[in-house]
């Protein structure tokens, strides 16, 4: 297993260990020693999976007092995967990375609790698994506007098909009081921790 930091501290890009042979592969896409050891200390309570189509843009998401870590991949086809910190505080507040997941290249990507997530399917169809640190809360939950200026993701399809909900999100400056609050990680805790939100 290789790991990738992104230009967010804290924002991990996986790339597994792929073990071939005559009758097709193998790889691990958890195990928690080697993952908290890598960086990624996470206890997961909640798995989901999608399936969307060409042009799709689910996003951004993210919990108010309840903020979930995610580790995502792709099943089938590829899309553009997208991690926003919305941490109040952060040295990095409403700056983005994304990356390319796919089928082929079985990147996973780690996105801490307190960040809003996206992404967007550039294949004919694409399936998007991904663990959670948290329960979702549809009370709890954060819309952010996927084209908010403040932020601007540089996403790589202009007019995508969006949900009413996500076409009805708000901006990080209108959401304000409800993010999450960045806590200093101390010499003993990992990079990016944080706090429920006020």
């Amino acid at each position: 297993m290789r790991i990738v930091e992104t230009t967010i501290p804290g924002v991990l890009v996986v790339e597994p260990t792929v073990h071939r042979d005559d009758r097709g592969w193998f790889m691990e896409t958890w195990n928690a020693r080697s993952y908290e050891t890598a960086g990624i200390p996470a206890s997961f309570v909640q798995d989901n999976h999608s399936r969307s189509t060409y042009g799709t843009l689910r996003g951004l998401h993210a919990q108010s007092r309840h903020p979930q870590g995610k580790l995502v991949r792709v099943l089938v086809g590829s899309v553009f995967d997208v991690a926003v910190d919305i941490r109040r505080g952060s040295p990095t507040f409403g700056r983005w990375t994304g990356v390319t997941l796919s089928a082929e290249n079985r990147r996973q990507c780690w996105i801490p609790p307190g960040f809003a997530h996206g992404f967007c399917v550039l294949s004919e169809e694409a399936e998007f698994e991904y663990k959670c640190t948290d329960f979702y809360d549809p009370a709890d939950e954060l819309r952010l506007r996927w084209d908010d200026p403040a932020i601007a993701v540089a996403w790589p399809i202009a007019s995508p098909n969006l949900s009413p909900k996500d076409a009805a999100g708000l901006s990080l400056a209108e959401l304000t009081d409800l993010l999450p609050i960045y806590a200093e990680p101390s010499a003993v805790e990992s990079k990016g921790t944080l706090s429920a939100a006020a």
